[in-house]
C-alpha cells in the first residue's frame, strides 16, 4: 500500500481528501503544521506528499527545501496543493522539485487524485 503524507492547516480539507485517498487505497499521514510535516516525511519515508504552501511553524516552500536538503527524503515526490496563485511561488517550488502545482480552487477532488495517481506510480 502506497503511504502519502498530506500536510494541510485546514482540517476540512485534510479529512475530505485524506477519506477519498483512503478509498482509492491509499495509507494517508496528516500534519496540520510544516514543522510536524518535516518530522513525519522524516520519520515515515511516505511515497508522496501533498504539501500546502501556506502552514504554521514552517512554511510550504522552507520545508520543501529542507526535505531537498535531507538524504531519506530528497526523492520523494511533492505535489504543492495551495491557494497560493504567486509565479514566484510557482518558479520556486518547481525549482525545489515539486512534481506538480496545483491551486485548489482551480481542481476538483478527482483531478487531485488523478495527478496523484500519476505522480505515485
Amino acid at each position: 500500500m502506497k503511504k502519502i503524507l498530506f500536510i494541510e492547516d485546514e482540517a476540512a480539507l485534510q479529512k475530505t481528501i485524506g477519506d477519498a485517498l483512503r478509498k482509492e487505497g491509499y495509507e494517508v499521514v496528516s500534519a496540520l503544521d510544516g514543522e510536524t510535516g518535516l518530522r513525519l516525511a522524516q520519520q515515515e519515508t511516505p511515497d508522496l506528499i501533498l504539501l500546502d504552501l501556506i502552514l504554521p511553524k514552517m512554511h510550504g516552500l522552507d520545508l520543501l527545501a529542507k526535505l531537498r536538503e535531507d538524504e531519506k527524503t530528497k526523492d520523494i515526490p511533492v505535489i504543492v496543493l495551495t491557494n497560493v496563485e504567486d509565479i514566484q511561488g510557482v518558479e520556486k517550488a518547481v525549482s525545489l522539485g515539486a512534481r506538480a502545482y496545483l491551486v485548489k480552487s482551480d481542481y476538483k477532488l478527482d483531478e487531485v487524485i488523478r495527478k496523484i495517481k500519476e505522480v505515485i506510480q
